[in-house]
């Protein structure tokens, strides 16, 4: 690929659209690096640290793929990647395939989930009504990546990459550890057991991850763009 006009290496010789956009990020790997730098900016090792299962070498050559693609930035004075327009616009797409993913046999949680995987998660399988309009600020934290959710009007997860989230209550653990907060026995059950760690209000952190269920959702309409923005918080700033 030299830019975004001209692709090198078509996968698809076809006029379908969605073949041309598989053009673009079809290859095994590619959607799941756009999924770990939804959020924010990233080095190459805490990207690869988001996807256990890839090598170092296939890992280059997707983020080569993706810079030339125009999907994603490579900063060489910092050595950090970062989602473009084009690649934060993906966020409703991985959102649809979470939602797409409830009904299919065969998810196993147990498996390993990194952090940026459950934000996008989160915005599938909201109870959007029971959500709507609620004040609670949530606060995750993973390692060296952190995040606040709060929740629109509608009910949508608006999430924001922060360090040191500011909210009523921080759930703090590995990726895995802290899904099983958000959709298994509740956060104050792990917390009390020592899988995850939880500061401050306890009965907020019970009424938010109520709000969450590993089942199908009602599925919304394509976000707008404004939507997606709010989704995305302040990384695509």
């Amino acid at each position: 690929m030299t830019d975004t006009g001209k692709i090198s290496r078509l996968r698809y010789e076809e006029g379908c659209l969605g073949a041309h956009a598989l053009n673009f990020i079809g290859d095994r790997w590619a959607l799941l690096v756009v999924r770990e730098l939804m959020f924010a900016p990233k080095r190459f090792q805490m990207i690869r640290a988001g996807l256990p299962g890839v090598t170092a070498s296939v890992l280059t050559q997707r983020l080569t793929q993706l810079v030339q693609a125009g999907v994603v930035a490579h900063d060489d004075v910092l050595g950090v990647y970062a989602l473009t327009d084009a690649g934060r616009a993906l966020h409703p797409v991985l959102r649809e395939l979470c939602r797409w993913a409830l009904v299919m046999p065969g998810h196993d949680p147990r498996k390993f989930i990194s952090i940026s995987a459950l934000m996008i998660s989160i915005s599938a399988t909201v109870d959007s009504a029971a959500a709507a309009g609620s004040p609670l600020r949530a606060g995750f934290v993973s390692g060296k990546e952190g995040f606040e959710v709060t929740l629109s009007a509608q009910g949508m997860p608006q999430v924001r990459a922060a360090r040191a989230p500011q909210a009523d209550f921080v759930l703090e653990g590995l990726g895995n550890a802290l899904a099983a907060a958000v959709y298994g026995p509740g956060p104050v059950t792990l917390a009390s057991a020592g899988l995850i760690g939880l500061r401050g209000d306890r009965n907020a952190a019970q009424q938010f991850t109520a709000f969450f269920r590993l089942e199908p959702q009602t599925s919304s309409s394509s976000d707008s763009p404004e939507e997606t923005e709010q989704a995305l918080g302040a990384s695509s700033t």
